[in-house]
């Protein structure tokens, strides 16, 4: 049997503890880090109030955070 001081043993649980925490945290901010994307279709403008918000619905008709006014989308139905 492999023996062990007391105050060795609890250093090393501490320093594997420590380890998977960092570890944990490294993949966690990574995943957090991606780059966000948003389609203009999500992006809305206000007519009246000139607010730019975002309404993730894809709606032809949005209301206004702001103000409270209807707004409707403008398709680009040009060709790509």
């Amino acid at each position: 049997m492999i023996s062990i001081d007391f105050s060795l043993a609890i250093s090393l649980y501490i320093l594997i503890f420590l380890n998977t925490i960092l570890i944990i945290w490294l993949v966690n901010k990574k995943q957090k880090d991606k780059d966000l994307t948003l389609e203009d279709k999500f992006i809305w403008f206000c007519s009246v109030c000139t607010y730019t918000y975002i309404n993730t619905k894809e709606d032809m008709i949005s209301v206004c955070p702001r103000c409270g006014s209807y707004n409707k989308k403008i398709v680009d139905i040009s060709p790509s």
